[in-house]
């Protein structure tokens, strides 16, 4: 046990989301990323120091003095550099969390020419503090005594407390014109210029929003594979992630979860099964799946030991929320000289949030979604003092910075695609965060 480390509190934490809440909206432990996985979730917070990068300027920060300088090359061999230089100036290996822009992607494939200086790619902090909740119960490491009492008592006080109340959404306006971009990257499929492109829309929330308490309330009513509740870099979030875009673990075993193919859930038992049946004979959907898993497989080979990629829980369902999809997942084993980032590397983004092939896929996004993505459909990150990272994929997902709070969803757009039907699609999507919306 580290000087700073306090001594374990088993406490029975019966709603570990309303714990974490409540350490967010507590506002006393400065900037911090939360996450959940399956085997439990961490609250990190008050940065030692952190990393930012954009298009034109990477910023380290450590002990309060910042260093910035140009990079070139790969932004994923900087970061991991960088992490580097952040343990060597802490004399140890540090646990880091953040997030990935989706326009971190445009450098691996080669579309840098619609980013511009400032355009954010990625942000990490390395956290004073850690407040971790299993089944072990409640672990705090960094804290002094009185914050590690407080954190406590905060947690305590958050059991049972009653549920926030929401102010719903209407996500049916279509001001984006979504469905005439669906219509125009059709034809582009039609035509021979790519295969698959998932392309978005954007709902502008008229009202600030409380980000912890809408993480709660969401929490109460999703099921995903993943979770987190973030404020880093000006920006808050908070999102119910249906799948992991990598993971690379300490036995250095490559995972992605490719989710490609949707259906409306929580309907009511018949009108689910009737969905779910629909979904797994719909041959718009399973083409749109088995292009996502071959290209899956295909990134995976070209960063794992020879024979080791496979696939299982082929087209398996999958309910996320308000939504259910078919899901497989893809492991390799990662192949001598190559590291974590590596992987992330050729997996981001995923397929199932960009296109087929990727280059023309992100290149008809850049066109056709007119905004710029940031944190959607990019990933929070998660890395271990080992080197062991996970990223899962951002959707489902409410953003929100001093311009103003919104939600954002796609569809998986080839050429069989009817632009009533995906919008109608994003609209499901878009049901597993609006209704739980939460005024600040």
């Amino acid at each position: 046990m580290s000087s700073t480390e306090q001594p374990v509190r088993v406490e029975y934490v019966t709603d570990p989301a309303a714990a974490m809440s409540s350490l967010a909206a507590a506002d006393r432990f400065g900037e911090y990323v939360m996450y959940e996985q399956p085997d439990g979730w961490v609250f990190a917070a008050d940065p030692l120091g952190g990393i930012e990068l954009d298009a034109g300027e990477l910023r380290t920060t450590w002990a309060g003095e910042t260093t910035a300088r140009a990079w070139s090359g790969s932004p994923a061999d900087t970061l991991d550099a960088a992490l580097a230089s952040l343990a060597d100036l802490s004399g140890e290996e540090r646990g880091a969390y953040g997030w990935i822009a989706f326009e971190f992607c445009a450098y691996s494939l080669d579309v840098t020419s619609y980013l511009n200086q400032r355009t954010p790619l990625a942000q990490l902090m390395i956290p004073r503090i850690e407040v971790r909740i299993d089944g072990g119960g409640v672990r705090v490491s960094g804290a002094t005594p009185a914050e590690t009492c407080d954190i406590h008592d905060l947690i305590a006080a958050s059991q049972g407390a009653v549920l926030p109340t929401a102010h719903p959404v209407d996500v049916r306006p279509d001001v984006t014109d979504y469905q005439g971009r669906v219509a125009a990257a059709v034809a582009e499929i039609q035509a021979g210029e790519y295969q698959k492109v998932i392309l978005s829309r954007k709902v502008a929330l008229p009202f600030p929003v409380d980000v912890p308490a809408t993480y709660r309330l969401g929490r109460a009513n999703n099921t995903p594979a993943r979770s987190f509740l973030l404020r880093l870099g000006g920006l808050e979030a908070a999102g119910f992630s249906p799948e992991l875009v990598a993971s690379v673990d300490d036995a250095r075993v490559v995972t992605t979860e490719p989710l490609a193919g949707t259906r409306a859930f929580g309907l009511g038992t018949q009108a689910d099964d009737a969905a779910r049946a629909d979904l797994l004979s719909d041959p718009k959907e399973i083409v749109e799946h088995a292009i996502s898993v071959q290209t899956s497989f295909a990134e995976i080979a070209s960063v794992a030991e020879i024979g080791t990629p496979s696939v299982s829980d082929f087209m398996a369902v999958r309910e996320r929320g308000s939504v259910q999809h078919l899901a497989s997942t893809v492991r390799g084993t990662l192949a001598a000289g190559r590291s974590s980032w590596d992987a992330l590397d050729v997996l981001f983004p995923s397929v199932t949030a960009s296109g087929i092939p990727k280059r023309e896929g992100v290149d008809s996004v850049f066109r056709n979604d007119h905004d710029p993505r940031g944190l959607y459909s990019g990933a929070v990150v998660r890395v271990s003092p080992s080197g062991a990272l996970e990223a899962t994929l951002v959707l489902r997902a409410i953003y929100q910075t001093g311009e103003g709070a919104w939600l954002r969803a796609g569809a998986g757009i080839v050429s069989q695609s009817k632009p009533e039907r995906e919008f109608e699609e994003t609209c499901e999507k878009l049901g597993s965060v609006a209704p739980y919306v939460v005024r600040g």
